[in-house]
């Protein structure tokens, strides 16, 4: 048993971590190709460190093009090490073109893939990440979905009738918070730093179709400012975002600080009354630390937090955002559920494929 693991950003590497760790544990031998997707300069040796992340094996440094090169870059790459490695596994995580590359280029060398996070749906095809989810599903022997949603969503598309497994193994986004929410008071004095002292509300938006459209980051930006008014609101925000609300000429009122690492992120987390965000992953992170949670989006892929309170979806403009702000701010719903598997999803993950 060999697994060869492909990952393409930031967020996998910390998610594939978890993942790792078990494999070693069970002595299952793993080969780590970073593709280069989400170039980033702050992946030095330091932040493999910090992270106890283990280094990749290849890296391929394919970023920086349009959707279709970047993919078919990948998938070359990838079948060379798939050629030369020989695993009987590739596993791949999430929905990034890293993802959908590697499940090509194994299914097409007949290696089985397995697809941590599958079955998840936003329905709306207009996201690439959807195309991703929906595509490496459909080419995965193993299906490790994170929630009994994400398995009704497969069953409902017909994965019940195809050569495959699906295994509900809990999220390992939660395994991820864990680990690293014992660590990051130790390793980040974000708070202190910026001397937050009163509640505060944490957000961020970096999603195209809310930054590209000049209405919707207009109405995100000054539903924001509108709450700044009545609790401080600090944004993390992305030099590509606020390079476009400064080239549309719109004002904010905010606290702005630049991008923060895991860490950091963590303690802004613990810390703060209020998530509103466009990510999905922070919906699942504020959840995690029993924050309730703002989605400036039409849809969500974690219909399950809606479902249960935790989070409610607006529409990004103004009124909407504000809205959905006022009810949620007093909301106490009860936290100590388990949606996700309560941490154990690698271990999970770990033993099936030991199983195999």
């Amino acid at each position: 048993m060999k697994i060869l693991t492909i990952i393409g950003a930031r967020p996998q590497f910390i998610k594939a971590a978890a993942v790792s760790r078990q494999l070693k544990t069970n002595n299952i031998p793993e080969i780590i190709v970073h593709t280069g997707q989400h170039f980033d300069d702050n992946m030095s040796k330091i932040f493999f460190d910090e992270m106890d992340i283990p280094l990749p094996n290849y890296n391929l440094n394919v970023h920086s093009l349009s959707h279709g090169a970047m993919t078919g870059r990948m998938l070359e790459g990838i079948e060379q090490i798939i050629i030369s490695e020989k695993p009987t596994l590739v596993m791949v995580y999430g929905d990034t073109n890293s993802t959908l590359a590697g499940a090509l280029a194994a299914v097409k060398m007949h290696v089985s893939v397995a697809h941590v996070e599958a079955g998840l749906r936003s329905f709306n095809l207009e996201m690439p990440e959807e195309v991703n989810r929906i595509l490496t599903d459909r080419v995965s022997s193993h299906l490790f979905c994170p929630t009994q949603a994400s398995v009704q969503n497969l069953l409902a598309e017909g994965f019940g009738n195809f050569n495959c497994r699906i295994e509900i193994t809990g999220d390992v986004m939660q395994d991820v918070a864990l680990y690293y929410g014992a660590k990051s008071a130790e390793r980040s004095k974000i708070l202190s730093n910026l001397k937050i002292n009163s509640p505060f509300a944490l957000a961020t938006f970096h999603r195209q179709e809310n930054t590209d459209d000049p209405a919707k980051l207009k109405g995100i930006v000054e539903a924001l400012n509108e709450i700044h008014r009545k609790m401080e609101v600090v944004v993390p925000i992305h030099p590509r975002t606020e390079g476009l609300i400064k080239s549309m000429g719109i004002i904010t009122d905010f606290r702005k600080i630049p991008p923060v690492g895991y860490f950091d992120m963590m303690e802004l987390l613990k810390g703060c009354s209020l998530v509103l965000t466009d990510s999905g992953g922070l919906q699942k992170e504020a959840f995690f630390f029993g924050k309730c949670c703002v989605t400036m989006r039409q849809e969500t892929e974690w219909v399950e937090l809606v479902e249960h309170g935790f989070n409610l979806l607006a529409y990004p403009e103004k009124e909407t955002i504000l809205r959905a702000w006022e009810q949620m701010i007093n909301r106490k719903p009860n936290f100590n559920i388990d949606l996700y598997g309560n941490g154990k999803a690698s271990e999970r993950i770990a033993k099936y494929i030991k199983s195999l």
